[in-house]
């Protein structure tokens, strides 16, 4: 099984990208935001095997000192294949520049963020409008 990364989103089959969203529970994006952010961000890495989408992640930049990772995500029937690590390292290795590359893991994945070197933070702040996001990832 090859998997091919691609840091574009040429061909990019956006029904195959709602349809892992979904299988993962996050289906109250919908296809037009799911996009609108893809398009977006300064990085993308997609992740195919056989010209479709198991896996994706992507990344906010000021492209000099800060980036965010986001949305990284693989169809459950791929996950741990090491697909997850090669999207995380792509997106690394695209950000090896930037001074901080940060991002909110979900629950439950942060030993696979710390496998990837990274390391959680002192002083992160952060704000949600949804009140189950606000239960999930904060603390006060």
């Amino acid at each position: 099984m090859k998997v091919i990364l691609q840091n574009d989103l040429s061909n990019v089959n956006w029904n195959e990208v709602d349809e892992i969203l979904h299988l993962v529970g996050w289906t109250k994006r919908s296809s037009e935001t799911t996009r609108k952010v893809f398009e977006a961000s300064h990085l993308v890495a997609i992740a195919t095997i056989n010209n479709r989408i198991v896996g994706f992640g992507r990344a906010i930049s000021d492209g000099v000192f800060n980036a965010s990772v986001c949305d990284v995500v693989v169809h459950p029937e791929y996950q741990k294949l090491g697909i997850g690590r090669k999207i995380m390292e792509n997106i690394l290795v695209n950000l090896k520049e930037i001074s901080c590359v940060q991002l909110i893991a979900t629950t439950g994945n942060e030993d696979f963020y710390r496998k990837l070197g990274l390391k959680r933070v002192k002083t992160s702040m952060a704000r949600y409008l949804s009140y189950t996001l606000d239960g999930e990832f904060l603390l006060d």
